[in-house]
């Protein structure tokens, strides 16, 4: 039987973990043929380069396209998407994939899709259905339209896309396959490395043992402007409380360079022996960090899905994950330095919450890789209105 070749593309570093154990299952499928392509942030330092961890993990890459623009605000974006597209038609006509992934609903996803699309490659999307704030929630739906394959993470997204048109035979609920990674890491006891001798980083190196918190926050794009503001709250409640702190840089998206202004210009003004600030880390890890952690703060998606399915706590900030459906781990909070503080005393008090299964099992990568060996080659679709 001729093996069915799958080309995915990564494009960020939440991606990745996003996409991990499809990989996996695609790699060991013996009917499959992975070819991996990285491209985008997933390919700069500055963004954790995600391709060291890739190649760490074993899984070779065919191709790298290297299409950031410079400038992280909205011009920026569009035009790193148009040159994606450029370079991402080039590598499909080279590769021949059968099928092409895409992940979930960064900017960048829009190239993939696109570049497929018109060169009459069946695209199959991860994560589509979902509604949150910003950009990404017109950059998913469009994705949608374009796919031929859904493989949504949650029951509700799954009518969602088959409301927006899509033929019921071809969506899929096979839950997110990060939560593949979280059935791992809830067997986990004790944090099994040192994230400062691992993972360097800058900053104080306060003692975690008592606990910690993490956290994530990311520009939102319709609010870019105001990404300085923003984090300046999130970083006077973190001041103020002086808990051990582990903080993540922020995502490549429109405003990113006020969110990083806004944290360098705290640290010149104030001390800050309770923070330590990393670049990236490896999915795993990260999860580990996130599952020994007290609680997480920010706006990532991660505080939704995967701390839902950890137990862990979640003050989520501002609009990013608007209406995006939750796991009773999170409570939400405006760009405001008071109500965050109480929010996280809050998160302290109560502890542990209850594991949610909203977003699936962990049995998602080997789903995925399955249906991708036994759906019909297809690039032509009818809207089922």
């Amino acid at each position: 039987m001729t093996k069915r070749k799958i080309g995915v593309v990564v494009t960020a570093r939440p991606s990745y973990s996003r996409i991990k154990s499809v990989l996996t299952a695609i790699q060991n499928h013996p009917n499959l043929e992975l070819q991996l392509i990285v491209a985008a942030s997933a390919l700069l330092d500055r963004y954790g380069s995600a391709v060291d961890y890739i190649e760490k993990d074993g899984f070779p890459i065919l191709a790298k396209v290297f299409n950031v623009l410079e400038g992280e605000n909205l011009t920026a974006a569009a035009k790193t998407t148009g040159i994606g597209i450029l370079e991402l038609s080039t590598v499909f006509d080279n590769l021949r994939p059968d099928i092409v992934v895409t992940v979930a609903d960064r900017f960048e996803t829009m190239a993939t899709a696109i570049a497929a699309t018109y060169m009459n490659i069946p695209l199959a999307h991860l994560q589509g259905g979902e509604v949150t704030g910003n950009i990404d929630e017109k950059v998913r739906h469009a994705v949608t339209k374009l796919a031929d394959y859904h493989f949504v993470a949650s029951e509700n997204a799954k009518e969602r896309v088959v409301k927006l048109g899509e033929d019921p035979n071809m969506v899929f609920n096979t839950g997110c396959p990060s939560i593949d990674l979280a059935t791992e890491v809830l067997r986990s006891k004790i944090l099994p490395f040192n994230p400062y001798e691992k993972y360097g980083g800058v900053g104080a190196k306060p003692d975690l043992s008592n606990g910690y918190l993490v956290v994530m926050q990311h520009p939102v794009t319709t609010e870019y402007k105001d990404s300085r503001k923003h984090v300046e709250a999130t970083l006077e409640a973190i001041y103020k409380l002086q808990k051990p702190t582990l903080w993540f840089w922020p995502n490549v998206d429109a405003g990113a360079d006020g969110t990083s202004t806004g944290i360098r210009s705290f640290r010149e003004m104030h001390q800050l022996p309770n923070v330590h600030f990393f670049k990236n880390m490896e999915g795993q890890d990260f999860l580990q960090l996130l599952q020994h952690s007290d609680c997480l703060i920010g706006n990532s998606s991660v505080g939704i899905r995967e701390c839902a399915y950890l137990g862990v706590p979640v003050v989520n900030i501002g609009s990013r994950q608007n209406r995006r459906e939750r796991g009773g781990n999170s409570v939400d909070v405006d760009y405001n330095q008071e109500q965050i503080e109480n929010a996280i005393l809050t998160a302290l008090q109560s502890g542990k919450t209850p594991s949610s299964s909203i977003y699936g099992n962990g049995k998602a990568g080997i789903q995925i890789a399955e249906l991708l060996r036994q759906l019909p080659l297809q690039f032509h679709k009818t809207i089922m209105y």
